[in-house]
């Protein structure tokens, strides 16, 4: 649980930073535009997509799956309506620099319970290995925010960070606390 509530503060942060959001959310937001459907409509047509593409490579969803789409969401839901973008460029960034170890340690903290993975998350465990989780999760964030962007949904700076650098924060993350992130497979 507290791994998932500070992964729902660097995620408040990353969105309150307005620099571009993470590509899975890129991905959900482009669906909703061009499905014309509701972004919570969207989003959990994508999280089915990812969780049974993660299944299909025997990586099932656990208790801590939900746990994480739900507290995620309401601590996001619960903290951008009190932060506040800040008023200049240089404030901005250094808001999406301070969210990326928040993201970090809350995603290592809540995948090191071996309780299940959130949908991103679990999309890229499913191909570690072969692929290791820090570059499997930036192609799916990457892929996410390629097609998202397609379907007309926005990317910036911080998407491009995201993509690039949050996977091998993850893993360096996890290494330093020494947890595991990968997923029991059945």
């Amino acid at each position: 649980m507290v791994g998932c509530v500070v992964l729902g503060v660097g995620v408040a942060m990353l969105l309150t930073a307005d620099l571009g959001s993470d590509g899975y959310s890129t991905l959900v937001n482009g669906v909703s535009i061009g499905a014309d459907v509701p972004f919570l409509a969207a989003n959990m047509a994508i999280s089915l997509v990812f969780l049974v593409l993660a299944a299909l490579r025997r990586l099932r969803p656990g208790l801590g799956t939900l746990v994480q789409i739900v507290v995620v969401g309401l601590t996001v839901s619960w903290l951008l309506p009190v932060l506040d973008t800040p008023g200049t460029v240089l404030g901005q960034v250094l808001l999406l620099v301070a969210a990326f170890p928040v993201l970090a340690v809350g995603i290592a903290a809540y995948l090191g319970s071996h309780l299940g993975a959130g949908p991103a998350e679990a999309a890229a465990l499913a191909w570690d290995p072969p692929l290791p989780f820090r570059w499997s999760y930036s192609g799916v964030q990457g892929f996410g925010a390629l097609v998202g962007w397609l379907l007309g949904a926005t990317i910036g700076p911080g998407t491009l960070a995201v993509i690039l650098l949050l996977g091998p924060t993850v893993d360096l993350c996890s290494r330093l606390l020494r947890l595991d992130v990968r997923q029991d497979r059945v």
